[in-house]
């Protein structure tokens, strides 16, 4: 019984494995090993094992199981090959061509094993002459790179160039790195050179890239402390390529952490969760280290934000983040808190406030319960009350700075922070502060404040008459400016409803213009004008405003431009304002019987403006188009800044989806890079900015030439997304649009099919294929059709006890024309491929012969082209099919069209007759035709 059931599985395993179904052939294969197999079997089943391991790309694990295999049966010749091709992915060709060499002895007649064992050799014939050919070079270059008598020479410069360029290699890295490269770089980091600092932490990333063991080798000479020091330094060039060193460091490690730290050459680290408290221990007191530049503060705070909480909230370990919250909670406070003007004790930039909100938020979300979030409260506020309390003005000042701190990232923490006594009663005092900075901070917080559920209606109550006060009388533009901001805050608290208006008729768009001219004015720090945006991105839900706003090409340019500057935290303005110009947030049309039913019942009933009907909506887009909008957009993509949130990114996936929505307008969107800026977007973010960019890419895919439109390896990385738009918990039309992109995919390349394949999309297509939407059923039909070029494919039709074959004849017999086209060019081409299906198709259905017929008789020369090659490949599969097509009326239909027009349906009609008379089925006539 055991033997069977072992033997049951591993055939299941194996038709698991010619479908593409390589995890589910793994399921059924150690399931097999756990029913006491046979030494022979368990060498089978461990060497299928390794096959599965290698189509997931897992060498690892494909090493592991070949050797298992080979333990069982030393003889195995499969198990070495394989075990051979996972020993050259990982880059260990010395043990992979022994193992070759062992295949070619037991078979020596075996080509595949002979080009195998020639393309290695080449391989270590090659890195053999790379690496004696570097020895010299590596050592040549660090004696022109530490002569002190180079210095400034041009000689210098591209020995630092060379050795950048030759550890992006592996062979080269390694030969840096034997070389004694790392004690020799910690010397030109010790020049304070920055061109030589900059060659030296460009190397270490190549020698340290994916490579757990030399990182920690790395880390071990220079030291965790001095590599993080770096950070610190007044040039931004230096600070920003340590802080991509370090992000480097800290991937090695974390995956040290999940897969028990084994590199390339087996080196193992006891302990890397250690090794990563110890990093980020040191970011944390960089935080607040007197001397640190503002630069590299910020980029402490970007590696805190990217490598502390974790990636996906289904890992159910955060003990990284309740570790970081304990031990630098307050550190990040303190620089949340912080002015940049005047200059404080902490030198900070522009960014970063936004930066520690940023993380002060990711830290929050990653909390699992009520304890932890309320230990997070408590440290807060705590902190707070320190500086609030028995400090002075400028501890108040500072405890108010954090408040608006919180307020911009855990806002649940900072409404906690506002309901402590005599905070919000301070915020309004300062207000009329005869002080600049006094008053800087405390309008910057009433601004945050005013846009919390709990405190709006106290501030429009008591804060309304204050800030129109001070946009009136101060002198300062500074001021001014972030008064009005709190005004439009407060006037657009009915968001786009036309009729609950909070000013007075002209008011709002007498503040955007004013938001405009200062948005305009250059004179004006970036600073400050961020600010003007801010205005307007809440000014803009009103449609007078967003019609103003578009046909002002100077207010735009300026957008735009500042959208480009080192002003990073102006972005998600910037992108609101865009959202509301082209009303691309969600809108639920309301239901006309709950209209009436609300409107009898006397409730308040929402009113759409009539500026934000489709065709001013369409003529905005345009307008933005024409602007440069998807240049500025692409910019605002690629930015390295954490200010770029995935609030931020579902923003901009929003704009560029309504930016696709007419297809005259995706040639402009494509030709200045939108196409490339949606890739990002649709990989990274929440999953309504990743459905929004992956339906913007299915649109731009379906109407333009994908080889144009993502060129070069680009065409690979759209499948993805356009896969997950096939998810149930997608819209129709965005299944729809994805099958149409698919199909056009499908249609290009193999490699591209094999992409379709490996994102497991073939059983979500077939599922559509029942889908009662007629236009969903026939792009899923023509996506099959596409993918049935696909050996694998192929496979799933010829795998006995399914129905995909019947349906696509079933298919061919429909009313739909296109959707008919469809299947009978699927079934044209899969009796072509694979002539076994042509004896199935009478077994399918018993309507197949009159489907057949229609299809010859279609007016349509398509259908009826289709019709004849199906009729030619079952003609040629067999003489029996021919048999009983020959004895039914589709010999008279073929003799007619064996007589028309020159076609290549009359060619096909007539190879179909002439291979009937040379079975000898039919006899030809007088004239030999």
């Amino acid at each position: 019984m055991t033997a069977s059931a072992v033997e049951q599985l591993r055939k299941e395993g194996n038709e698991l494995f010619k479908c593409g179904d390589y995890e589910g052939a793994l399921t059924a294969y150690t399931q097999a090993l756990g029913l006491g197999a046979t030494p022979q079997d368990q060498a089978i089943l461990h060497r299928n094992r390794a096959a599965c391991h290698l189509k997931l790309e897992d060498y690892d694990k494909a090493e592991t199981e070949a050797s298992k295999a080979i333990e069982k049966d030393g003889g195995d010749v499969k198990a070495l090959y394989r075990r051979s091709q996972a020993l050259e992915k990982l880059g260990r060709l010395d043990q992979a061509i022994l193992d070759l060499q062992r295949c070619v002895s037991l078979e020596p007649k075996n080509k595949v094993f002979q080009e195998a064992l020639r393309n290695i050799g080449g391989q270590i014939q090659e890195k053999v002459r790379y690496m004696s050919s570097t020895d010299a070079k590596v050592e040549q270059m660090f004696q022109i790179l530490l002569d002190p008598q180079e210095k400034g020479t041009e000689k210098k410069q591209k020995a630092s160039q060379n050795l950048v360029v030759l550890a992006r290699e592996d062979a080269g890295a390694e030969k840096i790195f034997r070389s004694n490269g790392v004690q020799l770089l910690q010397r030109l980091l010790d020049t304070g050179e920055a061109d030589l600092m900059l060659a030296a932490l460009r190397t270490l990333v190549g020698i340290c890239s994916e490579h757990q063991s030399r990182t920690v080798a790395t880390l071990s000479v220079l030291g965790t402390r001095r590599m993080v020091s770096i950070l610190g330094v007044e040039n931004q060039a230096v600070s920003l390529a340590a802080c991509h060193l370090l992000q480097v460091i800290f991937d090695a490690l974390k995956e040290g952490v999940k897969k028990g730290f084994r590199g390339k050459e087996g080196a193992v680290i006891v302990d890397p969760a250690r090794e990563l408290k110890v990093l980020i221990s040191n970011l944390l007191e960089l935080l607040t280290e007197v001397g640190v530049s503002g630069q590299g503060r910020d980029n402490a705070l970007t590696l805190l934000i990217k490598a502390v909480p974790r990636k996906s909230l289904k890992d159910p370990n955060n003990s990284l983040t309740l570790w970081v919250i304990d031990q630098g909670l307050k550190k990040i406070l303190e620089v949340g808190g912080s002015v940049q003007e005047p200059p404080g004790e902490l030198a900070v930039t522009a960014n970063s406030r936004m930066s520690a909100s940023v993380l002060l938020s990711k830290l929050f979300d990653d909390l699992k319960c009520d304890a932890e979030r309320e230990n997070f409260h408590r440290l807060c506020e705590n902190y707070i009350k320190s500086w609030f309390e028995g400090q002075g003005l400028a501890g108040k000042l500072r405890a108010i700075q954090t408040v608006s701190c919180l307020l911009q990232g855990p806002c649940e923490a900072g409404n906690r922070a506002l309901e402590l006594s005599g905070v919000m009663e301070s915020v309004m005092a300062l207000c009329a502060s005869e002080q600049e900075e006094e008053q800087l901070v405390a309008v910057e917080a009433l601004i945050h404040a005013a846009g919390k559920a709990k405190r709006a209606s106290f501030i429009t109550a008591n804060g309304v008459s204050l800030l129109k006060d001070l946009y009136k009388r101060s002198e300062k533009d500074s001021i001014r400016i972030r008064a009005l901001v709190g005004l439009c805050k407060l006037g657009s608290a009915g968001g786009t409803d036309f009729s609950m208006k909070q000013f007075a008729e002209g008011s709002t768009l007498k503040l955007a213009k004013q938001c405009r001219k200062w948005l305009c004015n250059d004179q004006i720090d970036a600073g400050t004008r961020r600010w003007a945006v801010e205005g307007l991105a809440y000014l803009t839900f009103d449609a007078d405003v967003k019609e103003e706003f578009v046909e002002d090409e100077a207010a735009l340019k300026a957008l735009f431009q500042l959208s480009r500057s080192e002003e990073r935290s102006v972005l998600f303005a910037v992108a609101s304002a865009l959202v509301n110009c082209t009303n691309s947030y969600d809108c639920e049309e309301p239901d006309p019987k709950m209209v009436e039913l609300a409107k009898y019942a006397k409730q308040h009933v929402p009113e759409q403006h009539p500026k934000d009907k489709p065709a001013f909506v369409r003529a905005r887009v345009k307008k933005l188009l024409e602007a440069g909008v998807v240049s500025a957009m692409t910019c605002m993509v690629k930015t390295e800044s954490p200010v770029l949130t995935s609030a931020c990114r579902e923003l901009l996936s929003r704009v560029f989806l309504a930016l696709v929505d007419e297809v005259e307008d995706r040639g402009t969107v494509v030709a200045q890079g939108g196409g490339k800026a949606l890739l990002p977007l649709a990989l990274e973010g929440t999953d309504v900015g990743q459905t929004k960019a992956a339906q913007a890419l299915a649109k731009l895919t379906i109407t333009s030439n994908p080889e144009m439109t993502f060129p070069g390896e680009r065409i690979y990385e759209v499948v993805r997304p356009l896969v997950s738009l096939l998810h149930l918990h997608c819209s129709g039309l965005q299944n729809f649009e994805a099958l149409m992109a698919l199909t056009n995919l499908a249609g290009i390349s193999e490699r591209l099919r094999q992409k379709i394949l490996k994102e497991k999309a073939v059983p979500m297509i077939e599922g559509y294929m029942f889908e009662e939407h007629e236009m969903i059923r026939r792009a899923a039909t023509e996506c099959m059709c596409n993918l049935a070029m696909s050996k694998e494919v192929q496979d799933l039709f010829e795998a006995e006890g399914n129905d995909r074959l019947k349906l696509l004849v079933l298919y061919s017999g429909e009313e739909d024309e296109l959707l008919r086209r469809a299947a009978a060019g699927g079934l044209a081409m899969l009796t072509s491929m694979r002539p076994s299906l042509c004896s199935r198709v009478p077994q399918v259905t018993t309507h197949w012969l009159e489907i057949l017929q229609a299809l010859l008789l279609s007016p349509n020369q398509e259908l009826q082209h289709r019709g004849v090659v199906v009729a030619l490949n079952m003609v040629e599969a067999s003489k029996e099919i021919a048999g009983t097509l020959m004895e039914s009326e589709v010999l008279e239909i073929l003799s007619v069209l064996a007589k028309g027009k020159e076609s290549p349906v009359r060619r096909a009609a007539a190879a179909c007759l002439g291979k009937a008379v040379e079975y000898g089925l039919i006899k030809p006539n007088r004239d030999g035709e």
